[in-house]
């Protein structure tokens, strides 16, 4: 009696066996049943409309990153405009780096903005605790002030703070700079939202084992709010990075401006080309979108999570 035994199947003739599966497609045809896709007119429309919120929003950005690296006989205001400098440079950098002390304005931003994130994300979750998780007398007073202050704009507290930083032996110092903004109404309000996801029970439980408020800022509020205290850092990092008004009031001697106050250079008499005031938009650009690639995880991802962490 003889044993027959099959061949195995080889490596080529696997994918010749397998049936093939078919791509399903992104919108649903006429008379389809499946409602959660659009229709293929629909889907077009969708698509149109990115592209056109796409180009308003990158647009202008493109055209100043084109503009920087432009030489001195190309035209800038030619229609439709040229995003491809014909012959491009890197002088126009080099040009503001001579005209402007870019670094050392740059390292003075970085300070304050650091600076402020830091109290911000501190301050906001002990605050935003307070708010959410603890007991205490004038509770809603003290929630009633923060709000009546986010109703006010802020150019309206602009003489009182400048008056209050000067009396203070602040003025034309980077500590005058930083202190108005240690601290938002909306962060502390932010972080109270997130910590009122907490469960009540948690708390209490950690409560009754002995922890301490700090522990449980620690332990539990903190994993649990961090990524809205990411969302706190990003935008205290960007507001304070781009703010323009306050430096330009409390600073008055040069050898002490932020970034933006010292970009201003750039469009005086002194030197009025747009192809330099495009490269400096540019240098001052560079330390936002570093700050949010590094933290678009916790920005994107971080607002979400809502499990409780011990």
């Amino acid at each position: 009696m003889t044993l027959t035994t099959e061949r195995p199947t080889t490596a080529t003739e696997a994918p010749a066996k397998a049936k093939k599966v078919r791509r399903e497609r992104p919108y649903r045809r006429r008379g389809g049943s499946d409602f959660t896709k659009p229709t293929l007119t629909g889907l077009i429309l969708r698509y149109a409309l990115l592209v056109g919120i796409l180009a308003l929003v990158i647009g202008p950005f493109l055209w100043q990153l084109s503009t920087s690296f432009k030489g001195p006989q190309e035209d800038l205001y030619s229609f439709p405009p040229k995003l491809i400098p014909e012959d491009p440079t890197f002088g126009n950098y080099s040009t503001v780096t001579d005209i402007v002390p870019v670094y050392r304005y740059a390292l003075h931003s970085l300070l304050v903005s650091l600076g402020s994130v830091v109290t911000n994300v501190v301050l906001s979750v002990i605050g935003g605790y307070a708010l959410a998780c603890m007991r205490f007398r004038g509770k809603f007073i003290a929630l009633g002030i923060l709000l009546s202050t986010m109703l006010l704009p802020g150019e309206v507290t602009v003489t009182s703070n400048l008056l209050t930083i000067n009396a203070l032996g602040l003025g034309n110092t980077l500590w005058g700079v930083f202190l108005p903004g240690a601290i938002a109404a909306m962060n502390v309000l932010l972080i109270a939202t997130a910590c009122r996801m907490i469960p009540k029970e948690v708390l209490d439980a950690a409560t009754v084992d002995g922890a301490t408020t700090w522990q449980r800022i620690r332990h539990i509020v903190w994993p649990n709010v961090r990524g809205m205290a990411s969302v706190v850092a990003i935008f205290t990092f960007i507001g304070q990075w781009d703010d323009y008004l306050w430096p330009l009031m409390v600073l008055t001697e040069p050898d002490n401006y932020t970034l933006t106050v010292g970009m201003a250079y750039l469009n005086s008499n002194f030197s009025p080309d747009p192809r330099l005031v495009a490269a400096g938009t540019m240098v001052a650009l560079i330390p936002i979108v570093v700050m949010f690639s590094i933290t678009q995880r916790y920005f994107f991802k971080g607002v979400q999570d809502g499990a409780v962490k011990g």
